[in-house]
């Protein structure tokens, strides 16, 4: 399961899946995830997808351009 941290409040990480909003505990979240990372639940802890993050940030960069060329 994929998910996209939307932001981190006190005790808990925000994290949206399929268009769905969800508090989960900071102890089920791994150290150094942050906001706009996507996560993927394993074995009960969500982590940091470092390919995922990485293209989904490539693909609002790329949005962005398109948004901005003259």
């Amino acid at each position: 399961m994929l998910g996209i941290v939307d932001r981190k409040e006190s005790n808990y990480y925000v994290i949206e899946m399929n268009g769905i909003t969800k508090d989960v505990p900071k102890n089920q979240v791994a150290s150094g995830v942050r906001e706009g990372d996507v996560v993927e639940l394993k074995n009960g802890i969500w982590m940091k997808n470092d390919a995922a993050t990485k293209q989904r940030a490539n693909s609002i960069a790329k949005l962005m351009k398109d948004v901005w060329e003259d």
